[in-house]
Formats: structure tokens, C-alpha cells, sequence
């Protein structure tokens, strides 16, 4: 039980709460039982104390060897809250003066180093001279608050050595150091407890709405994961029977990760709402400190109370509300399933299918681009054009004008009559303006042919590709949140490669190089086309 359950119960519930069940009394030092149960530590020592098989006197278990019993110190502390705030273990301060029934103190003086009924304080409240003298809340304790050197009120708080000081101490030992009013230093301290106290409540804030964040996640994820498995078994059904062990696995696939995210988010909200239980007990301790007019309690707040342990920056975390699509499970099993499935895969891809058009902006000045925006090839002579940082200057490429951030999209290019070009995706921060490799660790994903037959994923190493038949049309389809760049051919509806297993945090922009001419050889433009759906 934490502090905050204490504070916001009911004393009466809470008594039976705190209760030892054998004494049936609050708590006294309490110990925990193996079996979970609390009891006063004298009260179980003296249950066990002449038997030898020891048993939990609530639920009877029975324990192999008598355990060593510990203060359970967690539920002390609550123990002593409750006491405090129901006035259990508070002493009353009474009167120095009252001869025979002695009244209760209201203050204690410093000076007089004696605490007063009302009657008594009336001298107090009158007499000029008396007047002067320092007068607090009645104190049991009133020696704590004089100087042991001096016989002097502390009335002053020395900085340097952070601790009380009288008036004779400023002129000896503490002479040079920086001591201030012990109302101000007190004053001080209640400031850095209220601003303690604001950030520590809205830490909780933040976690209770990464709880909510994360719920949602899951919820999405779920309804994101019945989706795809409802589309998946569409299209398994129609396929012939032999793929019907894939489409198997496929929904097992789907349904293990649900579970994982689900487990994820569990554990995930049980760290929150533990760190939640912590911030809400020091909360309740702050706001109780700060309201206190103890100087003393509050000139011996562990420092560390004012700085709220750090926690896992919970900001950077989150749920994945992405399930692997079909495609990608597809992908993974490309090896038996490439031959079965390639059409009604690459089907599917065309149905993300944009309309994307070339950004003069970005174009190499080489390059010519149709008036359109559809096709690009390399021209003979350098055109004049604005040196910006979004053109590239040393490699042809060119970009389209629309980035994607989110997603799934998919673009066709003709490639017919081409013996060399390079095509895929760029990442928006990518270098425009050296020499450098078309590969994803400098933020391009591209596949490309060279010498009329030599087909090459653009990867780190490059990887070499078997063509069976050489590409006329090539689609580039991209699945931003599952981080998969694929290639197809797309007469043959049959897969080329993928980049698989990418985070991407950038905008992506379709990419296009058209390569060298050569003397006209490779002269065709690469053609952005419309996409036929078969």
C-alpha cells in the first residue's frame, strides 16, 4: 500500500487495514510472512514462541524452517503516516507554568525556553519586553531549537556549513560565512519543495498519459492486425491449395506479434503505474512537508527530496501500431512462394499506386526532363540552373516532387531500351552534392542495371541479382512503418529483391537516374507509367 492510498482513504478503513491481526491493534514495527501476510513482529515472536513448526497465524501455512524475520520498512512508514495523521503517536506539549493539572501548550518561547497554555502566554502577549521574545508552535523538543554553545535562540541559518546558527555564533566561528534568517532559508525551502512537488505531479501527468498513449497503440495494432488477417485469408482463398500451408503461417505470424506487443504494452504500463505509485507517495510527502512550520523538520530534508529520481525517458517509447503485412511474410518466404503467389502479390502493391511526377528542382543539370514531369534522360550539355541545396550536382538523379512520410506507396518506370539506370528511394536529407554510393547507410534504397544484363541491389555490399528475363517495366513499392523497400518486374509479376528490416525517420522521395548515354546507346528515358491493374 502506498502513501497516497493512506492519504485518500478513510481512517476508519484504513485502521482495519493496518491492523495486526493477532493483537488487533495498528501495527507495531510489522514484519511479512512468506506467505504475505503482516503481523507485529513482537506479537508473531511471541505466537512462535514455543512451537516448532511455525505457521502464519491468518492462512495456517506452514513454513519448512522458521523464517528470519525483517521490519517491513515500506509499511512502517505508512504505518507512522497514518498514526500522524490520525494524531495516534502525537505527544501534546504541555505547559512548564501549570502547577497542578497541566494544560496544554499553544507556543513555546526561545528566549524563556518554555512552552505555555493561553493563560500562561498572557505575560507574553502584554508585557512590552516579553513582546520581543520568539514564540513558535509548542515543541516537546525545545533544546533542538537552542544554541548548546551560546544558550541562544537559532534563529539563523548558516549556508556554508547548512547548518542553525545563533547571533553569538555569526561573530565566532561562522563570522565570514553566509548566514541568512532561518524564516528565509525555511522560505526558500518551501519554494524549491513546491516547484519539487509541481514537476513530480506532472511526471505523473505523463506517465498516465503514456498509459493511455499506449492503450490506444494496442487497440490500433489489434484492429490494424484483424484487418490484415481478414485481408490475407481473402486472398489465400483465392490461390490454389497448395499455399494454403502459408497463409497458416502467416496469420500465426500475425497473431504471435499481437501477443508480443500485447505483453509489451503490459509490462510497459506496469513500469509506468509502479513509477506512477512512487511519484504519487513522494507527492503526498511533499505536500504534507510543505505545509509544515517544523523549521527544524524542514532544515533536515535529505537534499535528494528535491530531485525527483530520474526514470527512463519514457517520451522515446512507444507501442508499434504496424503489423507485418502480407507482403513482407511473403517476402520472407520468397523462396517457395515467389512462383505461386507473384501476381496476386504484386496486385496487391498496385493498389498503393501514386501519381508521381519529376521535380525540376532536385534534377542534375544534365538531365532533361519531359514537359510533363513523367520522363528523364541525359542530355549533352550542362543547362544554367540555380545551384540550390536540393540539386543534386555530381550524380544524375532527379526526385519526384511528392515525399512520403507514412505509409505504403508503389510507382512503375519503363525501363524498355535502357542498358544501364538506377531506381528506388532517397531519404530528403540525403547528399545532393558529393560522390557517394547509392546505398541505404548514405540513404538511398536503389536497384540498378549495368552492362545491358547486370542487375545489382544497390545494398552494403551491393548484392548481384539472377534475372530471369530482362525487366521492360519495374515496380518500386515502399512500406514506410514496416521499413520495406521491394522491386518487381512487373510483366512477370515476379519479385526481384527487397530491402527488408529498415527504420526510416525521413521523408522518402521516389528516386530516378537515368545513368550514362554513351554515345546514344542508353539515350531512352526512364517513363514514369500509369499503373494497369490485370
Amino acid at each position: 500500500m502506498c502513501v497516497f492510498s493512506v492519504m485518500s482513504s478513510s481512517s476508519s478503513a484504513l485502521n482495519e487495514e493496518l491492523q495486526c491481526s493477532i493483537c488487533l491493534d495498528v501495527f507495531t514495527d510489522p514484519v511479512s510472512t512468506p506467505c504475505g501476510h503482516n503481523f507485529c513482529k513482537t506479537c508473531l515472536n511471541e505466537c512462535w514462541k514455543n512451537t516448532q513448526n511455525c505457521s502464519c497465524p491468518l492462512c495456517k501455512e506452514t513454513f519448512s524452517k522458521r523464517p528470519d524475520l525483517k521490519i517491513n520498512t515500506t509499511l512502517r512508514e505508512v504505518v507512522q503516516h497514518f498514526k500522524k495523521k490520525c494524531n495516534l503517536s502525537k505527544s501534546e506539549v504541555l505547559c512548564d507554568l501549570c502547577d497542578e493539572r497541566k494544560q496544554k501548550a499553544v507556543k513555546s518561547c526561545l528566549m524563556c525556553q518554555s512552552s505555555y497554555c493561553e493563560t500562561h502566554l498572557e505575560p507574553h502577549r502584554r508585557v512590552p519586553r516579553l513582546k520581543k521574545h520568539k514564540l513558535m508552535d509548542a515543541v516537546e523538543n525545545l533544546e533542538d531549537y537552542i544554541c548548546q554553545k551560546h544558550e541562544r535562540p537559532l534563529e539563523l541559518f548558516c549556508r556554508d556549513d547548512q547548518t542553525r546558527v545563533c547571533d553569538f555564533c555569526t561573530e565566532g566561528d561562522h563570522k565570514t560565512h553566509n548566514t541568512v534568517p532561518i524564516e528565509d532559508e525555511n522560505a526558500e525551502k518551501k519554494k524549491r519543495l513546491v516547484k519539487t512537488q509541481t514537476d513530480v505531479q506532472q511526471m505523473i501527468q505523463d506517465r498516465m498519459k503514456k498509459i493511455q498513449d499506449i492503450q490506444r497503440s494496442v487497440e490500433m495494432r489489434k484492429r490494424n492486425t484483424e484487418e490484415e488477417k481478414s485481408h490475407s485469408v481473402e486472398e489465400f482463398t483465392d490461390l490454389i491449395r497448395s499455399i494454403e500451408r502459408c497463409q497458416t503461417e502467416v496469420v500465426e505470424m500475425l497473431e504471435e506479434k499481437q501477443k508480443a506487443a500485447e505483453k509489451q504494452a503490459e509490462d510497459l504500463i506496469k513500469e509506468l503505474e509502479l513509477e506512477i505509485t512512487e511519484l504519487k507517495r513522494r507527492n503526498s510527502e511533499l505536500e504534507q512537508i510543505s505545509h509544515t512550520e517544523d523549521h527544524l523538520h524542514l532544515l533536515q530534508i535529505d537534499p535528494s527530496l528535491y530531485s525527483p529520481k530520474n526514470s527512463k525517458n519514457w517520451t522515446e517509447i512507444s507501442i508499434d501500431t504496424h503489423v507485418d503485412t502480407l507482403n513482407t511474410a511473403l517476402t520472407r518466404l520468397k523462396d517457395t512462394l515467389d512462383q505461386r503467389l507473384g501476381q496476386a502479390g504484386l496486385r496487391r502493391m498496385q493498389q498503393y499506386a501514386v501519381d508521381v511526377t519529376l521535380d525540376p528542382d532536385t534534377a542534375h543539370p544534365k538531365l532533361i526532363l519531359s514537359d510533363d514531369g513523367k520522363q528523364v534522360s541525359l542530355g549533352g550539355n550542362r543547362k544554367k540552373c540555380p545551384d540550390t541545396p536540393k540539386r543534386f550536382s555530381y550524380w544524375y538523379n532527379v526526385l519526384g516532387k511528392k515525399g512520403f512520410s507514412s505509409g505504403r506507396f508503389y510507382v512503375e518506370v519503363q525501363v524498355k531500351g535502357k542498358t544501364e539506370w538506377y531506381l528506388g528511394v532517397a531519404r530528403e536529407s540525403s547528399n545532393r552534392k558529393g560522390s557517394i554510393s547509392l546505398t541505404p547507410v548514405n540513404g538511398f534504397w536503389t536497384l540498378s542495371l549495368k552492362n545491358e544484363n547486370e542487375y545489382k541491389a544497390c545494398d552494403g555490399p551491393s548484392v548481384s541479382l539472377c534475372v530471369r528475363v530482362k525487366p521492360q517495366k519495374v515496380g518500386v513499392f515502399v512500406d514506410y512503418e514496416e521499413g520495406l523497400v521491394s522491386f518487381y518486374d512487373v510483366e512477370s509479376s515476379s519479385h526481384i529483391y527487397s530491402f527488408t528490416g529498415q527504420s526510416f525517420t525521413e521523408t522518402l522521395f521516389p528516386f530516378f537516374n537515368p545513368s550514362y548515354n554513351y554515345n546514344g546507346k542508353n539515350s531512352t528515358p526512364l517513363i514514369i507509367t500509369a499503373v494497369s491493374y490485370n
